[in-house]
């Protein structure tokens, strides 16, 4: 992958790379990748927690039904085909 870049981001980069310690360029852009993969995974779990917060009022389980749940993906487990 060639990314080309504007000489004052070039420099940037470049800046970042040594005053941090990165061996690279691309150690420094893979860690910026990295980051952005963590923040959109929080933004994702934020919305998950968000949207099971106004989702209802919470309503208690008990052995039964987790018993039940794990029936049931037991089951859709077994019709899947198995990997090669």
């Amino acid at each position: 992958m060639n990314i080309s870049l504007p000489e004052a981001l070039r420099e940037f980069v470049d800046q970042q790379v040594a005053r941090a310690g990165y061996g690279s360029v691309s150690d420094y852009v893979r860690e910026l990748i990295r980051q952005d993969q963590e923040r959109q995974a929080e933004r994702h779990l934020a919305g998950l927690i968000r949207e099971g917060l106004e989702s209802g009022a919470a309503r208690p389980v008990e052995a039964r039904y987790w018993a039940a749940k794990r029936a049931k993906l037991r089951t859709a487990a077994s019709k899947r085909p198995a990997k090669a």
